[in-house]
């Protein structure tokens, strides 16, 4: 017989309702389903311990800053590694234009695409992404509005035809 303690419950009922969200963040992130569960299970895995800490206070916040300190530290790792089924022979086109906005926010530095999902995906304010981010609010401002020019620039290209 398996007795649940009340942080227990209350913990797996937060994570019943949290992880979907928190893998859409993820995904927004890293650009990869696989990478993106791995980086929402090592969220909840490094939140568990801290629960009755925390689970009074702001925890969507903390969750956050746990996901983007992941998920910028997997980056560091693995800076240099980059994985694809097979090596394409020519560049093909992408039609879907979500594809190539995904496209484009995996080719902003890791920073500045963690300011931009959090400001424009979550839709939050920017002293909530500078205090996730621990960065100054002119920070903030500055690398979303990098991040949003070189989407636009990117976006405006992909929507150009090429020449054959």
């Amino acid at each position: 017989m398996s007795i649940v303690t009340e942080p227990d419950a209350d913990f797996a009922a937060y994570f019943a309702g949290q992880v979907s969200s928190v893998r859409r963040i993820a995904y927004a992130l890293c650009g990869d389903w696989h990478t993106a569960d791995d980086l929402v299970q090592m969220t909840f895995v490094k939140l568990y311990p801290r629960w009755r800490r925390v689970r009074d206070g702001s925890v969507d916040a903390y969750v956050r800053r746990i996901l983007v300190n992941t998920y910028l530290s997997h980056v560091r790792k693995h800076r240099r590694e980059k994985v694809v089924a097979e090596v394409p022979d020519a560049p093909a086109r992408q039609a879907d234009t979500h594809e190539d906005l995904s496209q484009a926010l995996r080719r902003l530095p890791a920073q500045q695409r963690a300011v931009v999902v959090l400001r424009h995906l979550e839709d939050l304010s920017i002293a909530d992404v500078a205090e996730v981010l621990q960065m100054a609010e002119g920070t903030v401002k500055s690398q979303s509005a990098r991040g949003l020019a070189a989407l636009r620039a990117a976006m405006s290209r992909s929507v150009q035809p090429r020449e054959l």
